[in-house]
């Protein structure tokens, strides 16, 4: 792979140019990682709406029919439902943890085995989160581990 960057300060943006004999998963994969640098979800907080960076969340919950979005120090609320949230971000690294939860696989700090062949998975800023055994082997492919 060959990478080539140029400053000019005539641009008025930057521009990002991909070019390939064919395009192949990994490419694709490179190309959602550079469109979520952008993506923002429109989150609340105390009646407030933010819009926040997809890069800044940990993880997604759905608790009692409310959807909740965690960074490293809020949790927000989202007006859309975990299924909503998800086929967004699925492109953009974002994995079905649970029935009602979903991770950014870029925030995992580690794996641990647990119980009924569930993973323990701690996020980097120290919260631990269940992978419930329906989707562990998916976890486990998607991270390169089998």
């Amino acid at each position: 792979m060959k990478i080539t960057i140029e400053i000019d300060e005539n641009y008025s943006d930057t521009e990002i140019r991909v070019g390939c004999r064919r395009l192949t998963p990994e490419l694709e994969k490179m190309i959602a990682m550079l469109r979520m640098l952008e993506m923002q979800l429109t989150v609340e907080k105390d009646g407030v709406t933010y819009l926040l960076d997809v890069d800044k969340v940990l993880y997604v919950e759905a608790v009692e029919r409310k959807t909740f979005v965690y960074t490293d120090e809020q949790v927000y609320e989202s007006g859309l439902k975990l299924y909503e949230l998800e086929q967004q971000l699925e492109d953009c690294g974002f994995f079905r943890a649970s029935k009602s939860c979903l991770i950014y696989l870029k925030h995992i700090e580690s794996l641990k085995a647990d119980i009924n062949r569930r993973i323990r998975v701690t996020m980097k800023n120290g919260e631990q989160i269940v992978v419930s055994r329906m989707y562990a082997e998916e976890l486990r492919r998607r991270l390169g581990l089998k």
